[in-house]
């Protein structure tokens, strides 16, 4: 094929499924030509970018605009003054989004990154190839930059890994129990608004981004898994975000950087809980999973949920798995999540490691 077919070929396809991206940013001068540049230096460059300036009062937009000429994309700067309870991240990103999305349509894809990040030159391309392979949203990974990462108290940062080790055996454990062929491994469990990537039919069937301060990331996934969503989390997509201390988004990763350098917090991410109760966790879901498909509930498994037959049969005769479970999460006294301390990881890492040894697939179906 000659190069000039390709490109005619790969226009078409743009023209087809336009690929916007998605940023707001709070005062982010040092950092929005870096974010800029990376999203121009893609092997698949963006339709358009759309940069959503929240309440700025340093020379983020000045920078930007002066920038734009050169850039191998369109980028549409909108600058907001919002009111005191929406001028947060989450707000942000959700205006930002719906900008993307009113530009893309109905068959166009959304990205989300952040203003203090830098994307590589495959990340347009890893989220297409994602999307492509059957997935309806795609998370990659937020990595610390190196350079910041080492000025960070090494206590830190041995937290954060037993943290992560703690987590990512839940996720084995998890995978054993009750699989998602969509996602499979290796995968990882980070939902961050620094690499995001749906398809606008998602987008749209959930309402797009939640309107709350922060966390929107995390709950604009887990609406998507709850209509049954294809969840990618895909190891291979890599953003590199700063590691500084003075954060734009309050209760973001830098308040959390800031406040563990003072002191440990009692409490591991609320992704962690005690190995044993994960077991369980995903045993049960993987049996509620079998009663929506085949649409029948039994004693035994409303017996195991500790719920009345009535509301077990209820929640798995409706139309999502994804909400079907998170309803009898939520009714569930078994299920009710404990978080573990930052004393308790290495115990609970082992425990979790004991499990996975002693765990097939064939064993988690049958467990309670």
């Amino acid at each position: 094929m000659s190069h000039k077919i390709a490109e005619s070929l790969d226009s078409a396809e743009k023209r087809l499924r336009p690929a916007i991206v998605a940023i707001p940013a709070r005062d982010e001068a040092e950092r929005i030509e870096a974010c800029l540049t990376a999203l121009s230096d893609q092997q698949h460059c963006p339709d358009a970018v759309v940069l959503l300036l929240n309440n700025c009062t340093d020379g983020t937009e000045h920078i930007a605009r002066a920038l734009a000429p050169r850039l191998r994309y369109r980028l549409d700067i909108v600058s907001r003054e919002l009111p005191p309870r929406q001028a947060n991240a989450g707000w942000a990103r959700r205006l930002a989004m719906q900008l993307a999305a009113a530009r893309a349509g109905a068959g166009g894809v959304l990205m989300a990154t952040d203003a203090d990040t830098v994307v590589p030159p495959d990340w347009v391309a890893r989220n297409l190839a994602a999307l492509d392979r059957g997935a309806d949203v795609v998370c990659g990974r937020a990595v610390v930059d190196p350079w910041e990462a080492a000025m960070i108290p090494a206590h830190l940062h041995a937290d954060d890994a037993l943290e992560c080790r703690l987590i990512a055996l839940l996720d084995d454990i998890a995978w054993m129990s009750d699989p998602e062929p969509h996602d499979p491994p290796p995968r990882h469990t980070e939902a961050s608004g620094a690499s995001l990537a749906v398809s606008a039919g998602a987008y749209l069937r959930v309402g797009g981004i939640p309107a709350i301060p922060c966390g929107e990331d995390r709950a604009f996934v887990a609406s998507l898994w709850r209509m049954d969503a294809r969840v990618r989390h895909d190891p291979g997509i890599n953003v590199v975000v700063s590691g500084r201390i003075e954060g734009r988004a309050e209760g973001g990763m830098a308040d959390a950087i800031r406040r563990r350098m003072v002191q440990q917090d009692e409490y591991a991410d609320e992704q962690a809980e005690p190995a044993r109760d994960a077991a369980r966790r995903y045993s049960l879901r993987s049996r509620v999973r079998q009663a929506w498909l085949s649409r029948r509930a039994d004693s035994g498994l409303a017996a195991a949920l500790e719920i009345p037959f009535g509301q077990v049969f209820g929640a798995v005769s409706g139309p999502f798995f994804g909400a079907a479970w998170a309803e009898l999460e939520r009714l569930s006294p078994v299920l009710r999540r404990r978080r573990v301390r930052f004393a308790e990881l290495s115990r609970e890492i082992e425990r979790a490691e004991d499990l996975l040894r002693r765990l097939t697939p064939a064993d988690a179906m049958a467990a309670d």
